[in-house]
C-alpha cells in the first residue's frame, strides 16, 4: 500500500475537509492536527499489537509452537501470514478499518505464537534485556524520523534493497551454506537496516498526511502501525540473534 506525497497543502489555495472548503491558514492547522492524530494512533496501534504478540508468546507452549512450525504446518502458517498481509493491504485501500484491524490483530497473535520458541533458545533475562534495548533504539530512531528535516527517502530505498539482499542470502544460508558466521553477519547488517527503516517509516507516516482527511485517519494509522510493528519485531530478532545469551 503506497501513499504518494504529490501535493503540498501549504501551497493549495483551498483545502477540502469534511466536505467543506476551508482557507489555506485553517487548512494548515487542520493538517497539523491530522498529522499528530495519525502519528499518535500509529504508535498506539503498534504498541497494542506488540502487547498481543507478547501475550501470545508468553502463553503459548514452545512445544506447541514447534509443532506448528514443523512439516507442512510451517508452510501453512507462512501462507496464512502472507495472506493476512495482502488482505490487510486490500482492506486499507478500501478504507475498511474494522477488517484491517482484525487482520492486524490476527497477524500479531500468529507472530507471538511463532516467537514463543525463542524461550527455548535464549534465557528469559536475555530476552527481556534485548527487548528493552530494542525499545530504546526504536524510540530514538522514531523520534529522529519525526523531527529531522532531511528527506530519508534515499536511506529508505537503500535499506529496502539491503533487506531484499539479506533475505535472499539468509535463505541460501539456511538451506545450503548453514554458516554460523554468515548468520551473524546477516543479523548485524539487519540491525542497521531496520534502524534505518524505523526512521524512514516514521517520516513516511508524516508524509502520508498529505493524502489524509478526517475519513481515512484510522486507515493511515493502521498502515503506519503495521510498518512500525514489523520494524520493531525484526530489529528485536536481529539483536536477539546477535547479542542474546543462549541456553
Amino acid at each position: 500500500m503506497e501513499y504518494n506525497n504529490q501535493n503540498n497543502y501549504t501551497t493549495n489555495p483551498s483545502y477540502e475537509y469534511d466536505n467543506e472548503t476551508v482557507a489555506p491558514e485553517q487548512a494548515q492547522n487542520l493538517k497539523a492536527l491530522l498529522c499528530e492524530e495519525v502519528i499518535f494512533k500509529s504508535f498506539l496501534f503498534m504498541v497494542g499489537a506488540l502487547l498481543i504478540t507478547a501475550c501470545a508468546a508468553l502463553t503459548i507452549s514452545p512445544y506447541i509452537a514447534i509443532r506448528l512450525l514443523s512439516g507442512v504446518n510451517f508452510y501453512i502458517l507462512i501462507a496464512a501470514e502472507l495472506g493476512i498481509v495482502f488482505a490487510s493491504n486490500w482492506a486499507l485501500r478500501k478504507n475498511n478499518t474494522i477488517l484491517a484491524g482484525v487482520l492486524f490483530t490476527a497477524y500479531s497473535y500468529l507472530t507471538g505464537v511463532t516467537l514463543s520458541i525463542i524461550f527455548m533458545v535464549f534465557t528469559t533475562a536475555s530476552i527481556v534485556a534485548i527487548f528493552a534495548t530494542t525499545a530504546v533504539v526504536f524510540a530514538i530512531m522514531a523520534i529522529y524520523g519525526m523531527v529531522t528535516k532531511k528527506d530519508l527517502s534515499s536511506i529508505g530505498n537503500l535499506c529496502l534493497m539491503g533487506l531484499i539482499g539479506i533475505i535472499l542470502v539468509g535463505v541460501v544460508n539456511i538451506f545450503f551454506l548453514k554458516s554460523t558466521m554468515l548468520d551473524t553477519a546477516i543479523s548485524a547488517i539487519g540491525v542497521l537496516i531496520f534502524v534505518g527503516l524505523t526512521a524512514y517509516d516514521t517520516q513516511k507516516i508524516k508524509k502520508m498526511v498529505a493524502v489524509s482527511n478526517n475519513q481515512n485517519v484510522n486507515s493511515l494509522a493502521l498502515y503506519g502501525a503495521f510498518e512500525l510493528y514489523l520494524d520493531f519485531i525484526n530489529l528485536f530478532l536481529k539483536l536477539l540473534n546477535l547479542l542474546g545469551k543462549r541456553k
